[in-house]
């Protein structure tokens, strides 16, 4: 799958914030069309299917993202799974598993 570049989705979530602050304040028919085409840019831009799963993508490729959780990202482990605790290879305990 291709990833759009951090800035592009920087961008793009500017956009989609200043939007939704636009569109509560207004609500005219031209915000509302393109809050949805951004929307739907970002959906495509990070592989996903809503904006809000959308915008927590683009949040985590943006440099300095310091997201611990992104478990709404990724699948659960299936029963069973080793799945080595965070830092354990730094302390010198298991090895890290490979990146997704």
């Amino acid at each position: 799958m291709l990833l759009a570049h951090p800035a592009v989705l920087r961008d793009l979530v500017e956009q989609y914030e200043t939007l939704r602050v636009l569109n509560a304040a207004d609500g005219s028919p031209e915000v509302r069309q393109r809050m949805d085409d951004v929307a739907y840019t970002l959906c495509v831009s990070t592989g996903t299917r809503d904006v809000d799963t959308a915008l927590i993508a683009a949040r985590h490729r943006l440099p300095g993202a310091r997201v611990e959780d992104d478990s709404v990202l990724s699948e659960a482990p299936a029963p069973g799974d080793a799945v080595a605790p965070i830092g354990a290879a730094e302390a010198g305990g298991e090895e890290a598993l490979p990146a997704a």
